[in-house]
């Protein structure tokens, strides 16, 4: 039996209706996506988390030789709890040339154009392989994307681009930050605060590592950028504290604090080494706690470690993209992808994807139908370079 093709506009629909937020399961998403290229001939792999309740999906399409182009998002949206919605975020709704709904920008529109051009890619001449890549778990710090890369480059020859489609108005964005994250733990010990001298409060004490974030902020603001970091916004790396939680009550000293940590590196500065100096201070923390009751001190756990995309000399996947796009300007941004997974795997990588970053997360979340027609018309133009060898 055939089926009738499906287009970005129809899949966008079904993609949407899915609500995978990072703290859901992605597997109906993933099982309608293997259906849908099943259809067409596509093999389909999978890679599950551990306790097999998401999958990443990867699949070829054309010869397995050198040379081919991966083509990657992610399956997992933000939130909308807490959002003001305007229309049900999981129904595509279209108004004034948008169409709205959680994902549509950020980035099942850019899942959509690669599905929509799947019967079109099996049935032309490919000279070179057309790989597909869809990751969950993205939202969270980039989680799956190391153990995806791993088993692409495992199934197949080494490819020679990965185009990851974050939102960028189709425009190539050719470096990004560098990003790690922690969950820090400080933990004190409880006494009548009116005994205050006897007691450790983990608020008092969490604020001395916080107040080192916040100098570093002001150390590497105060630097001249270097050329690497000059075109970011800002151009230097930053340290930031988003939430903070801990004590039980206005008048016992704080036995617990947690607050979560990350860092946002820019190209040129080793992540692991802002990291290093974190650790360095927690220990010296701990350390000192220690000394004034032995129940006090301070744990760290990694929540996440995305390292950063770096501009390539004469790389491929930029050379591809601007020939496609002929977007000749130079892009960076602050936030992290996946792109700097691929590159660190060998891969030669690179941003471009419909919509506006500034739609992603937030409530009313769209894409202009002009955009998904842009990445329609760059989806194909990506299938007919792999109609030629290299």
């Amino acid at each position: 039996m055939t089926h009738p093709p499906l287009s970005a506009r129809e899949i966008l629909e079904k993609l949407v209706g899915f609500p995978t937020e990072s703290s859901r399961s992605n597997l109906d998403l993933i099982n309608w996506v293997q259906d849908y290229l099943n259809r067409y001939g596509v093999e389909v792999h999978r890679v599950y988390n551990e306790d097999k309740s998401k999958a990443s999906l990867f699949a070829c399409i054309g010869p397995a030789v050198e040379g081919g182009v991966i083509l990657s998002g992610h399956t997992d949206v933000v939130p909308v709890a807490g959002q003001d919605w305007l229309s049900d975020p999981f129904v595509v709704t279209e108004k004034d040339g948008k169409l709205y709904g959680r994902g549509t920008c950020d980035m099942k529109g850019f899942l959509a154009s690669v599905l929509a051009i799947v019967p079109e890619a099996v049935e032309a001449p490919l000279q070179r392989p057309l790989i597909l890549a869809f990751s969950y778990d993205e939202e969270v710090g980039c989680l799956s994307a190391p153990d995806l890369i791993a088993e692409i480059t495992a199934h197949f020859p080494p490819p020679a681009a990965a185009i990851i489609g974050e939102p960028s108005m189709m425009k190539a964005v050719s470096g990004h930050k560098g990003t790690g994250g922690f969950e820090v733990h400080v933990k004190g010990y409880e006494v009548h605060s009116s005994l205050l001298h006897t007691g450790v409060s983990a608020i008092f004490e969490a604020t001395r590592l916080i107040n080192w974030a916040q100098q570093q902020n002001v150390a590497c603001q105060a630097k001249a950028p270097t050329a690497l970091a000059a075109p970011f916004d800002p151009p230097f790396t930053t340290v930031h504290v988003g939430m903070i939680r801990g004590g039980t009550a206005h008048n016992i000293t704080a036995k617990d604090c947690h607050f979560d940590l990350e860092f946002r590196c820019v190209p040129g500065e080793s992540l692991t080494d802002w990291v290093a100096q974190f650790r360095a201070e927690c220990a010296a923390l701990d350390q000192a706690l220690k000394t004034r009751h032995p129940q006090a001190g301070v744990s760290l756990s990694d929540t996440f470690n995305v390292p950063a995309l770096i501009p390539e000399t004469n790389g491929y996947a930029e050379r591809l993209v601007r020939s496609i796009t002929g977007d000749n300007a130079t892009e960076f941004v602050s936030y992290a992808t996946e792109a700097g997974q691929f590159q660190e795997g060998g891969v030669s990588a690179i941003i471009c994807g419909p919509g506006d970053i500034a739609q992603a997360h937030q409530p009313n979340e769209f894409i202009a139908i002009e955009q998904l027609d842009a990445s329609l018309r760059f989806v194909r133009s990506v299938v007919d370079t792999l109609k030629k060898d290299l």
